[in-house]
């Protein structure tokens, strides 16, 4: 089908000016979030209370699971791409979180234990289904919102407020009562309702399939029919999807797996984006590109690999293990600063600026996504929450977000139409900041009325609100720059590699999490513990924060939005488009 026979916006009829899909995605995305945050408010209590594990423990499972999560859509969104499309891929995720969430209302004896509990292997396949049922539908459903859209159309912007309010709306309701009546009325009665809340959400998204203007489908349906050992290719990536599930049942009880896949596979995945933006996209193909300066960038990838490996095996080595991947790193930076000089290409510096911003995030949610974890263990232990079950208290960043994204979305386009909207990597800096801010802020206000007398609970609000803030300025900006930057048929690609660094950064609030887990913790020593992590962490991320604002000028210039052109809506070449950085005009200003 042509770009100009594709159906538009409009042709299916607008709510709020809006093409009706964009309502079907939010609910659909609703309705995941109630089920995904209402989970996610209980778990870290799960772990401590039911299975018995040690805070430390329970950390680094809540942030491998976490991390988990982020890692899949690099797959998801791939098969997606490649041969699913959007609609299929969203679907079939829904169905494997649904399982999942039901299978963890199989709880087993209370309290009995994580040794020798043969039920403990139902909970590890409830969370490894989660896992991959979120890694083909998260990258998805907010690539088909892009979708609905050109890439220059002055609507995206709001479509993606509406789509995040969608968010932290199903996020709110999901900590509130997943969270009260899973601490009240039994573990079994919140998980099984976060089940009710995703099977909704797979309801409204297949009802609503005709209101997605075609979005989201295979580049080639009949593809999908070809038999391959009298199976179509369409059921073999189902069977892949399976076979993940397996893959992550293991690496859930295995977290120091984890840690490793995300150093590894983490390391290669920016660095096969850096080699195509270097090496193929300025010259249309890698068989164009210069060939020395691609072989000595492979070199250096074989030469760090091969080092960490002698690191891990061959300690005796300590030396040769050093110098090897130092060798390699130097020559993958070399050939980064030679091509960047010798050959200018904006899609090339576009991709730069999106690993930059990239890189930077992990260090947001490394701090952010201890709200699961030591702030949730936190607020259950050291805080005068007056009878409130800390669970709920999860909610309130969805519902600053409910309240202040508007305001944040007026600001950007009120800051943008007089020339004063800060750049993308400026908010970045910003976010950072922030989030190091409520943890000095929460550090001082413990101290202030004394380490053995219970936190006001103020404090907690104060910190969620600067963690909102921060947020506002890097998570929606995020998801909207990363696809604007990226050419379109590296969409998903770009889209995975930023969910991607989100795991990274969730595997690590899993260790600062761990950190806090200290012998002693629920007395006065334990709390000291937590505050002086907490505190550490804040400095270094102000430290950072004001670094990245430093130097967001020449990032700014990477992004070359003085060039950005719209691409063709045409089939897969639509794949991922998301909305423009939060709130700037379509202009091609820098």
């Amino acid at each position: 089908m042509s770009a100009q026979a594709l159906p538009d916006g409009n042709s299916a009829g607008t709510i709020l000016g809006h093409p009706k899909g964009l309502f079907v995605l939010f609910f659909a995305e609703m309705w995941e979030r109630f089920s995904y945050y209402g989970m996610r408010a209980l778990l870290i209590f799960y772990l401590t209370k039911h299975w018995l594990f040690s805070d430390s423990d329970a950390g680094i499972i809540y942030g491998a699971y976490t991390a988990l999560v982020y890692i899949t859509p690099v797959v998801g969104g791939y098969m997606a791409d490649k041969v699913l499309g959007q609609r299929k891929a969203v679907v079939f995720g829904a169905v494997l979180l649904t399982l999942g969430h039901f299978f963890m209302a199989f709880e087993g004896e209370p309290a009995a234990g994580n040794s020798d509990n043969p039920v403990i292997y139902i909970f590890w396949l409830a969370l490894a289904l989660i896992i991959v049922g979120s890694g083909f539908l998260k990258a998805n459903i907010s690539v088909m919102v892009g979708q609905l859209y050109p890439r220059t159309d002055i609507r995206r912007d709001g479509a993606y407020t509406i789509f995040y309010m969608g968010i932290n709306l199903g996020a709110a309701l999901g900590s509130l009562l997943c969270g009260y009546i899973g601490e009240t009325y039994g573990w079994a009665y919140g998980f099984g309702l976060a089940g009710i809340g995703m099977l909704a959400g797979l309801v409204v998204f297949t009802l609503g399939k005709g209101l997605l203007l075609g979005r989201g489908e295979p580049s080639n349906p009949e593809a999908l029919k070809t038999k391959k050992l009298g199976v179509s290719i369409e059921w073999w990536m189902y069977a892949i999807g399976i076979g993940l599930v397996a893959v992550c049942w293991f690496l859930i009880q295995y977290q120091d797996a984890v840690g490793l896949l995300l150093g590894g596979f983490g390391v290669l995945l920016v660095l096969y984006v850096l080699a195509i933006a270097m090496f193929k996209l300025p010259y249309g193909s890698f068989s164009n590109g210069p060939e020395l300066p691609l072989m000595l960038f492979i070199l250096g990838i074989v030469l760090s690999v091969f080092g960490v490996i002698m690191a891990l095996f061959m300690p005796e080595l300590l030396l040769l293990s050093m110098a090897v991947p130092m060798i390699g790193a130097g020559l993958i930076i070399a050939v980064i600063f030679q091509q960047f000089i010798s050959y200018r290409n904006d899609d090339r510096d576009r991709i730069f600026a999106a690993m930059f911003l990239i890189v930077t995030s992990i260090v947001f949610w490394a701090l952010f996504e201890q709200a699961g974890s030591s702030l949730n263990l936190f607020t259950d232990r050291h805080v005068d929450r007056g009878g409130v079950p800390a669970s709920t208290f999860q909610s309130i960043n969805a519902i600053y977000i409910i309240l202040l994204a508007p305001v944040f979305a007026t600001l950007w386009t009120w800051l943008g139409q007089r020339g004063l909207d800060p750049s993308t990597p400026m908010k970045f800096g910003l976010a950072v900041i922030q989030v190091g801010l409520g943890f000095l802020v929460l550090v001082w206000g413990a101290s202030s009325v004394g380490i053995d007398v219970p936190t006001p609970v103020i404090f907690i609000f104060l910190i969620y609100l600067l963690h909102t803030t921060g947020e506002l300025c890097l998570s929606p900006v995020g998801l909207s720059a990363m696809n604007r930057l990226a050419p379109a048929h590296m969409a998903s690609l770009i889209m995975g590699t930023w969910f991607f660094a989100s795991a990274t950064g969730n595997f690590a609030a899993g260790m600062i999490a761990a950190a806090t887990g200290a012998e002693g913790i629920g007395d006065v020593s334990g709390k000291e513990v937590v505050l002086d992590v907490y505190g550490t962490v804040g400095l270094y991320a102000v430290g950072i924060g004001v670094a990245v604002m430093v130097i967001s000028p020449l990032i700014k210039k990477l992004m070359h939005l003085d060039t950005l052109q719209d691409d063709s809506l045409e089939g897969q070449a639509a794949a991922g488009l998301e909305a423009q950085e939060g709130g700037t005009r379509p202009a091609t200003r820098a």
